[in-house]
């Protein structure tokens, strides 16, 4: 696969799994015809967690090929990390701000009153946890190339999979069939791209 191959399907891929994420979320939020903020953020987390499973199938995909240096793998990493930055902070952000202004008051007990079922807690949990460590490896510029950032790495990984239980077991879009199968079909391919990956991750940390 050549350079500029390699980069417009990662383009092509990122833009089919956004579609997918707000189609599955009109037919969700739209039906009642009246948008709450409560119905706009789900979408913002859908959305993050799409592009970075592009990152992690394209990455497996551009190692394979032996692509990783492709300068538009580059470019498409430098637009698409900044993206997924401003939807984790968003998507979280205004379900806390909005929780407040709503009369619950702020994390952790906002989360308590409205999501109340053990399930939901969980779920939120594993959010909160996934959204720290997609948080510290945002320095990976600065600090990637510290014997201890492979922990920070890894960390990263058990996130992607936590992020996926996370919308499975909270997100009202996982209700319709099409959309959760595809869901099924992202975890089966996260795990195989991160199994992939961190056999070189293994190898470059060592």
């Amino acid at each position: 696969m050549k350079l500029k191959q390699i980069g417009g399907v990662a383009w092509g891929l990122v833009t089919l799994v956004l579609i997918l994420a707000l189609l599955v979320w009109s037919q969700v939020r739209l039906a009642g015809g009246h948008l709450t903020i409560y119905d706009i953020f789900p979408v913002l987390g859908l959305s993050a967690f799409s592009i970075m499973w592009c990152h992690y199938v394209i990455g497996a995909m551009a190692k394979y090929f032996n692509q990783e240096k492709s300068p538009g793998l580059t470019f498409f990493y430098k637009i698409t990390e900044v993206v997924v930055l401003a939807l984790l902070l968003l998507h979280p952000g205004l379900l806390i701000a909005n929780l407040w202004f709503d009369g619950f008051g702020l994390p952790p007990f906002s989360y308590l009153q409205a999501y109340p079922s053990a399930i939901q807690g969980f779920a939120l949990l594993l959010g909160t946890v996934s959204l720290l460590a997609f948080l510290a490896f945002e320095f990976h510029r600065k600090f990637g190339q510290r014997s201890w950032w492979k922990y920070i790495d890894y960390a990263s990984m058990v996130a992607m999979v936590a992020i996926f239980f996370h919308a499975l077991l909270l997100g009202g879009e996982l209700a319709v069939v099409w959309f959760k199968v595809i869901w099924l079909l992202y975890g089966v391919t996260l795990i195989g791209a991160i199994i992939y990956g961190f056999q070189g991750k293994r190898r470059k940390h060592e």
